[in-house]
């Protein structure tokens, strides 16, 4: 999702929203004389929802969770907002707030960044752009089959293949760790930016060491710019995993080498490199 920083189900578009929604199914009918079951209308006052029943299940993925009142949708980059342009304009302001509010959440409460993305999919399903954001948050909600699915979706759309590393490391959660190399070995990883080639490298790494393969994972990682001079969160991520791989391997003091060398760039702390070395220094005759 192009404004949760690239980390990281079906209604139909141009349905109005739940409470819309409602009002017109309370009315079908209306000037007709007798609605459809052939009993008078009545003229007193609508139930409320609770004498109504519970909402079922679809009813509540569409409504989602509660929007945050400060979320308005300006949060999303223009070319997002761009492509929910063909949207009726209410439609289009409401699936903003809940792509907005998952964009916001999908850190520290990814479970609810899910629910706010599925209430966008319940609205805009045949959107790229719903599609992708459903998926990562359903990646970082933990809910991998549905997040490679949603991804398979948004690529069938849109052809593109920045999904591949969430994909493949989909594929590893699954336990289908061949499936995630094949994914490492398509032609248009290649042509990735680097935080995003470093991304398909730890996830290759990874599903080589979920065979059993711990040299082949060293080397996969050995062939990555682990000396990038630079402190960005792919070079971090990219040692830490060199260094974890190591520990895995037996090779103890190369890995208390590559966790300090993560820590040295790791100002913002993302990973636990510190604690892993001193655990390491402790161990060390």
């Amino acid at each position: 999702m192009a404004d949760q920083g690239s980390r990281r189900n079906g209604g139909r578009p141009g349905r109005p929203d739940s409470k819309s929604s409602n009002k017109s199914r309370s009315g079908a009918g209306a000037g007709r004389g007798r609605p459809s079951g052939g009993k008078p209308r009545s003229n007193g006052p609508r139930p409320d929802r609770d004498e109504r029943g519970p909402r079922t299940k679809d009813q509540a993925v569409y409504d989602g969770p509660p929007l945050p009142e400060e979320i308005t949708g300006k949060e999303l980059s223009a070319d997002v907002r761009a492509q929910l342009k063909g949207l009726p304009e209410k439609l289009a302001a409401r699936v903003a707030r809940h792509l907005a509010a998952a964009g916001a959440l999908i850190d520290d409460e990814p479970e609810t960044a899910y629910q706010h993305a599925l209430a966008a999919r319940a609205r805009a399903s045949r959107l790229a752009v719903v599609r992708e954001a459903a998926g990562e948050t359903a990646y970082a909600a933990g809910h991998y089959a549905e997040a490679l699915a949603e991804l398979r979706a948004a690529k069938r759309m849109n052809g593109a293949t920045a999904y591949l590393p969430i994909m493949a490391d989909c594929h590893r959660a699954l336990g289908n760790a061949t499936r995630a190399l094949e994914l490492a070995k398509n032609p248009s990883v290649a042509k990735f930016e680097a935080p995003a080639k470093a991304e398909m490298t730890i996830v290759e790494a990874g599903a080589r060491r979920d065979l059993g393969q711990l040299d082949a994972a060293l080397r996969t990682l050995e062939l990555a710019p682990l000396n990038n001079k630079s402190r960005d969160a792919w070079v971090v991520r990219l040692r830490y995993a060199y260094a974890d791989t190591l520990e895995a391997a037996g090779r103890e003091q190369d890995a208390l080498t590559w966790f300090h060398r993560t820590h040295a760039i790791d100002g913002e702390e993302i990973t636990d490199a510190a604690d892993r070395a001193a655990a390491l220094e402790n161990r060390t005759p």
